[in-house]
């Protein structure tokens, strides 16, 4: 049997058994703990030189940490909120009507109608809501309808 370049004179087994093994060379298991090994410390060092750096970074802004929080304790609460705060005037404006309906000042007879309707089926005394609110919702209805008339 002539050997001739991988190839055998009796068929071609070595040409078989070359075409069906893997082309990439097969890695020992040392060699491969050692390359986790490997990654492993290098994902453990970059974990503790994050949590260094954050408490280096905790420790410097600590100061600064408490001169903003003494700015925000200082703020309005009353800019942060979407609720009106204060009572009713005395004699209601279109301003605290608009207010009262939730709708705009310019707003058209249909539309204050409606924001009327909703409100007062919310506040009507008859299921539990207040008289108070509901004549002050029925005064800023009726100052719409007064305007709207003239």
């Amino acid at each position: 049997m002539a050997n001739t370049g991988g190839m055998t004179v009796d068929g071609g087994d070595m040409l078989r058994y070359n075409e069906y093994s893997s082309k990439t060379s097969v890695r020992s298991d040392a060699e491969i703990d050692r390359r986790l090994g490997g990654t492993l410390i290098a994902v453990g060092l970059g974990v503790a030189a994050a949590g260094f750096a954050g408490r280096y970074a905790f420790q410097l802004w600590k100061p600064l940490g408490q001169v903003f929080s003494e700015t925000v304790k200082k703020m309005p609460t009353s800019a942060f909120s979407t609720y009106y705060k204060g009572g009713f005037e005395q004699k209601m404006s279109r301003r605290e009507a608009s207010l009262v309906l939730g709708i705009s000042p310019t707003s058209t007879k249909a539309k204050v109608r409606e924001a009327h309707r909703r409100i007062m089926v919310l506040n009507h005394p008859d299921k539990g809501g207040s008289p108070y609110l509901a004549a002050k919702i029925n005064e800023a209805k009726d100052l719409f309808d007064k305007e709207s008339r003239r």
